[in-house]
């Protein structure tokens, strides 16, 4: 016992050295370079998953619809009411995906179709891609060069004006092998690229016509803002890259960084998810056969 002329001694005291704060460091780096990409692909696939869930929903609710009209829902359709305005597939669907009042204002006379930019419908935004909830359709400022070196240039040095303000969507019909918005002016007149898909313009498809039959056709599919920003609304024909914004083309593969903007791609890793006409949802790998990828886009035999 210490006396009173003794000081008191303190308990002694334990810390962490340097060598062991490393190790302690070092072990949680290991442990989250561990987690961290189990966490991530675990949140994807509850995206893709989601994504999958609302083209489910397209899928009903195109069905519906084909029962009710005798046919798919026309790619684009003309609007009267503005000059150059068409109106997109998805629009035909507002009343079956439960959009009734959308649907109703979307079909009043007195409105006008190409301002209702803030109507952003989630269910056809996948939440996999990272996308803004509106984009600028410019006009087109093609020069119709055959020196490819100029007309980067003049596309660099000059943007077209800003013909409408649109809301983004994630899925577009499929309109099969060829480019919706390849088109050319003759005698006036616009005439644009037939189609061989089954989300088209040109002609009335039904499930009669889809020659490989439902289980074997492709009917809407995904794609990023990152490549082209889509819309369900509608685009002004002179519009840049228009027609594509509202249809997209199987030409190549899923997710082709060096192909054209029309094609489709996703955020998921491996491939694209597809709404086949019989009402399932499936991804398509990127590695599949392009031969094969092409046929499932079209609704006849070649």
């Amino acid at each position: 016992m210490p006396t009173a002329t003794q000081p008191r001694r303190k308990p002694p005291t334990h810390g962490f050295t340097v060598c062991e704060l490393l190790v302690v460091m070092a072990c949680t780096g290991v442990l989250l370079a561990l987690l961290l990409p189990a966490i991530v692909f675990a949140r994807e696939s509850a995206r893709r998953a989601t994504c999958g869930s609302q083209l489910r929903q397209i899928g009903l609710a195109t069905q519906a619809y084909h029962d009710s009209h005798r046919r798919f829902p026309a790619a684009w359709s003309d609007d009267n009411r503005e000059p150059g305005f068409v109106s997109g597939w998805a629009t035909s669907l507002l009343a079956e995906l439960g959009e009734p009042s959308l649907a109703r204002r979307f079909a009043d006379p007195a409105q006008s179709p190409s301002r209702m930019n803030e109507a952003s419908l989630k269910i056809l935004v996948c939440p996999s891609d990272i996308a803004e909830p509106q984009f600028e359709l410019r006009a087109d400022t093609d020069t119709d060069t055959d020196d490819d070196a100029f007309a980067a240039s003049a596309a660099a040095d000059q943007l077209g004006d800003v013909l409408l303000t649109l809301p983004t969507a994630s899925y577009l019909g499929v309109f099969g092998t060829t480019e919706a918005d390849d088109h050319d002016q003759i005698n006036g007149v616009l005439q644009r690229t037939p189609s061989d898909g089954t989300i088209v313009h040109d002609r009335r498809v039904r499930f009669a016509d889809l020659r490989r039959g439902a289980s074997a056709t492709i009917l809407v599919g995904e794609r990023t803002m990152a490549r082209a920003p889509s819309t369900w609304l509608g685009v002004d024909v002179l519009g840049e890259d228009a027609e594509c914004r509202l249809v997209g083309s199987a030409i190549t593969r899923p997710n082709c960084e060096e192909c054209d903007e029309c094609e489709f791609d996703s955020r998921h890793p491996g491939g694209v998810n597809f709404l086949w006409a019989d009402g399932r949802v499936e991804l398509v790998s990127d590695s599949v056969d392009t031969a094969v990828y092409r046929q499932s886009s079209q609704r006849f035999v070649r």
